[in-house]
């Protein structure tokens, strides 16, 4: 194996680019000099943790690798991977989503449309969770008495009010022409003539969002697959978001969410 730098090579080298022998403007490069070791060997670490996630190997394969605990190495690398992961997709693809989960975004998808709305925003998907009742995050809401109906209610009230450039504003029916339907990360706009009928409506920026986010909650769990619990979690990941703010306001707490979850899934996991 290449031997790293030696102590002695690197004192010398934070002497020279110094350029002084004051003590402390010394310091001041090691210390900058350490900095840049620490993130490049972190990187390092990175990179091939990264190259055994793609290859499948389990994160007990690498903990045993690297010499610590699964929860160690699990939490120093799953997330920076995962956000990396979702940053790097131009959209999500669902190629990995449970059955469920994509019973989900159907749901969405008749949310959207029986709600007026040309796009499908995070108010949507989250209706559309309670479209799959035996999906794990539907029985987390109904576990936390959070019913499709009082969502539903929240999510019209909001629309209606139209109040934030992240709500999603109701356009009366053949008003689509004059309202205006807002650029937000999270506006669906109400439908025009063209998007009447079945037609499939396109993602906002938003749901688009919590999509990516479903993959990153779904390798933070070390799961090869995204399920509607990654997507319910992935809705918290925008706290200003319309279905952050009605999970919120119904007494949904995003680590109380995450418990139940844990919980669910410890459970069909038992033998």
């Amino acid at each position: 194996m290449t031997p790293p730098p030696t102590l002695q090579e690197l004192i010398d080298t934070v002497r020279q680019d110094a350029g002084t022998d004051d003590p402390i403007g010394q310091l001041a490069v090691a210390s900058a000099t350490a900095s840049d070791l620490e993130q490049t060997t972190d990187a390092l670490l990175g990179h091939f943790v990264d190259r055994c996630r793609r290859a499948g190997r389990s994160w007990s394969d690498i903990s045993a690798a690297l010499g610590v605990t699964k929860q160690a190495v699990h939490k120093r690398f799953a997330g920076p991977i995962a956000e990396q992961l979702a940053r790097a997709a131009v959209q999500p693809t669902f190629e990995r989503f449970t059955q469920r989960a994509r019973g989900t975004l159907v749901g969405a998808q008749a949310a959207a449309e029986a709600s007026g709305h040309h796009q499908v925003g995070t108010g949507h998907l989250l209706l559309g969770l309670y479209a799959e009742p035996d999906g794990i995050a539907a029985r987390v809401l109904a576990g936390m008495e959070i019913s499709r109906a009082q969502v539903e209610a929240a999510l019209q009230a909001a629309w209606a009010r139209a109040s934030g450039p992240r709500d999603e504003p109701v356009v009366p029916s053949g008003a689509a022409d004059t309202a205006a339907a807002g650029g937000s990360d999270d506006a669906s706009g109400g439908a025009g003539p063209g998007a009447a009928g079945p037609a499939r409506r396109p993602m906002s920026p938003g749901a688009r969002t919590v999509l990516m986010n479903a993959v990153a909650v779904a390798l933070e769990f070390g799961h090869n697959y995204i399920g509607t619990e990654h997507i319910l979690l992935a809705l918290y990941r925008d706290p200003d978001s319309l279905a952050a703010r009605v999970l919120a306001e119904a007494g949904a707490e995003r680590s109380e969410t995450q418990v139940r979850i844990a919980e669910l899934l410890r459970g069909l996991t038992k033998p």
